[in-house]
């Protein structure tokens, strides 16, 4: 018999509703079952024994739930899919706290997770377990058992980790998915679980931005931190003290997706950050990055070209990855061979070729590169390049007949030339090589069923340097916020772009020695946009908002 069973047993005792022999009788016939069950089906006792007990045990009322007809209020305060997962209904409102009836008062740990997925105060009653089934099937119209199954349109918790979270699982597999869930269904690119002093903290980042979400109790932490380094692969429960990295991968109804953990030790305990990998990001047409025609010609003749490099900038979180693998989805064909040297290979593609670097092994990316040039591919994609080393033999590839792409954290694409010469590159060997750089940004593009016409304020207009000409056939629209954004008035993020073409006067300023400064003064006169200049574009197309794009070009004010 399960130790809560066990405990539950001895309070019917103790209250005079079954006899030690009684007991004894019954755990004799229900062998490896259950005794309370037994003593139910024998006729000793009802579920509303048992829960009439359990209520006035833990100083809880009890309700007859075939009385009560919730208000629509008190219903929308918890979805279908709340209720079934755990096996609770909602029953009134008073004074802002919702009235909850539950079947099992002692367990605490469920409780307190349904209050963390309600994000509300929860006052708990007590039903029995056949009521609660039969209410969510009359107070919900679904006319079916709750069973778990199902819930409401779009992605539920069914299915995740092939059925882990289902009604027999404990209350911390359930929050775990429920987080999960929520984090995909909110479309966030990351999620962050930090334990505080006082609070453990969860966070998602969202188009960008950080969202502090409903946090679940403090003393849940070590739980679904271990929780967690279960699903993974590489992490050790038992090791608290170092830094640890693994991949978990669920599943979301019939959508598979991959999460990159990292997990760090802090004063108050273990934090975790996870980056949600989702592969139909990079499966965009090169318009959903956010090229405008002009560019986008200009890119894929770019990207058409045989050999040559062509190279990514930008910070952390700009958005490269998904431009290069765009990149790479548009060139895939079946007489083109591509291969790509990643650390580490975060999504895997068909038709593409990807080497992971492992340096324990010596596999870096300077060894992987040297061997894949003997496997005779037309595109080369490097993950990042970092050294003199890997610059030289994307370099030497480039002049010997394959089209390079890669990546540089630089801050504007001129500046990407004179990261090359700084590592150790030739200037010739830069300006024969290099065929153009794009640097990006990224910003937040405006809900298209919210959004709403607006004007420039004096300040936007004068910090973009927008003159009435620009304004007349302009659509400058500003967030609203409706429920398809989650009230943001933003959904999704879209790129600003610099695109630097090497042309044959560039060439020689690079040979000569040319400065950043001089170099983006020339192209600037040859016609290259700034990021600024192109997020104005996108201002003035409705796309997103100049605020936005303020923001995010703060270093390109020039």
């Amino acid at each position: 018999m399960a130790q809560n069973e066990e405990y539950v047993v001895e309070i019917l005792q103790d209250v005079g509703l079954i006899t030690r022999s009684q007991v004894e009788e019954a755990k004799s016939n229900a062998g490896a079952g259950s005794v309370l069950s037994e003593l139910i089906h024998q006729g000793l006792l009802t579920q509303e024994d048992v829960a009439r007990t359990l209520a006035a045990q833990n100083g809880m009322e009890f309700v007859d739930l075939a009385i009560v007809a919730p208000p629509p209020d008190v219903m929308e305060a918890m979805t279908l899919e709340v209720a079934k997962r755990y096996r609770a209904v909602p029953v009134a409102l008073r004074d802002g706290t919702l009235v909850v009836a539950i079947s099992d008062p002692m367990d605490m740990e469920t409780a307190d997770a349904l209050a963390f997925v309600l994000n509300r105060d929860v006052e708990y009653v007590c039903a029995t377990p056949d009521a609660i089934t039969k209410a969510i099937a009359e107070f919900y119209g679904t006319g079916e058992d709750a069973t778990g199954e199902g819930g409401p349109e779009g992605l539920t918790m069914a299915g995740l980790n092939e059925g882990e979270a289902t009604e027999g699982d404990a209350p911390i597999i359930k929050m775990v998915s429920m987080i999960l869930l929520e984090a995909y269904n909110n479309r966030a690119s990351d999620i962050h679980l930090e334990p505080l002093s006082n609070k453990f903290r969860v966070r998602f980042r969202i188009d960008g931005v950080l969202q502090e979400m409903p946090s679940p109790p403090k003393k849940l932490h070590s739980a679904i931190i271990s929780r967690l380094k279960i699903m993974s692969s590489s992490m050790s429960i038992a090791e608290k003290r170092i830094p640890q990295d693994g991949r978990i991968q669920v599943k979301l109804g019939e959508k598979g997706l991959d999460l990159r953990v990292s997990s760090i030790p802090t004063v108050h305990g273990e934090s975790i950050v996870m980056r949600i990998l989702d592969k139909t990001s990079l499966m965009l047409g090169l318009p959903d990055l956010g090229f405008l025609s002009d560019d986008q010609q200009k890119f894929e003749r770019l990207i058409g070209l045989p050999d040559g490099i062509l190279l990514v900038t930008g910070p952390t979180g700009s958005g490269k990855t998904t431009t290069l693998y765009a990149s790479l989805h548009y060139m895939n064909k079946p007489d083109r061979k591509i291969i790509t040297v990643e650390d580490p290979v975060e999504y895997q593609l068909n038709g593409i070729n990807q080497v992971p670097v492992n340096a324990d092994i010596g596999m870096t990316f300077p060894a992987a590169l040297r061997s894949i040039l003997r496997q005779a591919p037309n595109i080369i994609m490097i993950g990042e390049i970092r050294d003199m080393e890997t610059a030289s033999i994307a370099i030497n590839a480039s002049l010997t007949g394959h089209l390079v792409l890669s990546t540089l954290h630089t801050n504007d694409a001129p500046g990407a030339i004179a990261r090359l010469v700084d590592i150790g590159i030739k200037p010739f060997l830069v300006s024969s090589s290099v065929r153009a750089v794009l640097a990006q940004r990224l910003v937040r593009r405006l809900c298209p069923k919210c959004a709403e016409s607006s004007e420039l304020s004096e300040y936007e207009a004068r910090t973009l340097r927008i003159d009435l000409n620009q304004l007349a056939d302009s659509h400058v629209m500003k967030p609203h916020g409706c429920e398809s954004c989650r009230g943001k008035g933003f959904k999704g993020r879209r790129g600003i772009f610099e695109l630097f073409e090497i042309d044959d006067e560039v060439r020689h300023m690079i040979i000569n020695g040319a400065t950043t400064i001089q170099l983006r003064a020339r192209v600037r006169e040859l016609g290259m946009r700034t990021l600024r200049e192109d997020g104005v574009r996108k201002v003035l197309s409705g796309m997103t908002t100049a605020e936005e794009v303020i923001t995010t070009t703060m270093s390109d004010a020039d």
